[in-house]
């Protein structure tokens, strides 16, 4: 006799007795994999931190965070939130980038990213760093002296580092740098040298700002033999000129380099 032989009544038992073999095995296959998850073995016992650590030890981090530690690595590791532990390393200072991975059984390994420290954003010793990659972050440097001061809206790091990048380069032929560099909220840029002048840029791209430097670096030394001093401030505001202040004299160029006005 068939299948399609047998009375209604018991080929629905049997439809049922399968449903419900199907169901205590998918329950008991959980509850197994509950048991298995939430097992000793796969609690974290180990955690290494390398790549760049120079300015935490792998040390001070582990003890920094062993309290937020001792929470994420509850029972049932074997599900544990990686992204979260990502998170709580990227928060700690210098700490650019972390990357969490799991070496089975029982270790994390955490390999971090340092910023690379390049300047102030904001009055020096602020706490406020800026990157190479033109990121803001707060930290407190090992040592601070001679990193210049770079200021701004937040949004706008990037730009002021790059324009930073490209003045320092212009002033380089004056034997001078760039210790300040200041983009207001109007979009005006404002520069103090290392010889505590100060240069009034004006507004424009980084380009228009470079060649502004270029063209006062090319005809102030021929001004500096006819007026000599220390050079206190400069005006590159002017569309084809500028106006200096040195000690004890300021001067007005008009047409470079061969007429001044003297005042």
């Amino acid at each position: 006799m068939t299948d399609t032989e047998l009375p209604l009544d018991i080929r629905i038992m049997t439809l049922a007795t399968q449903a419900l073999v199907t169901v205590f095995v998918v329950l008991g296959l959980g509850v197994a994999g509950v048991w298995l998850a939430r097992h000793p073995v796969w609690a974290v016992k180990g955690l290494t931190v390398d790549g760049e650590v120079s300015h935490q030890s792998a040390v001070t981090l582990r003890a920094q965070l062993a309290s937020q530690m001792r929470s994420v690595l509850a029972p049932g590791a074997l599900a544990l939130d990686l992204q979260r532990v990502r998170e709580m390393f990227e928060s700690m200072p210098w700490v650019r980038h972390a990357v969490v991975r799991r070496e089975f059984p029982n270790r994390l390994r955490v390999t971090l990213q340092e910023h690379e420290a390049v300047a102030w954003w904001g009055p020096s010793g602020s706490n406020r760093l800026l990157s190479r990659l033109g990121e803001v972050f707060e930290a407190t440097p090992d040592d601070g002296e001679g990193l210049p001061e770079l200021m701004g809206p937040d949004d706008q790091a990037p730009l002021v580092w790059d324009t930073y990048v490209q003045l320092q380069e212009a002033f380089g032929p004056l034997g001078r740098g760039v210790q300040t560099l200041e983009l207001n909220e109007r979009g005006s840029w404002r520069a103090g040298l290392d010889n505590g002048a100060r240069i009034e840029l004006g507004r424009g791209s980084t380009e228009e700002l470079r060649e502004r430097v270029n063209r006062f670096a090319r005809t102030l030394g021929q001004l500096t033999q006819h007026y000599p001093g220390a050079l206190e401030s400069v005006d590159l505001r002017y569309a084809n000129g500028y106006a200096l202040r040195v000690r004890g004299v300021t001067t007005l160029e008009e047409t470079l380099p061969t007429k001044n006005t003297q005042r």
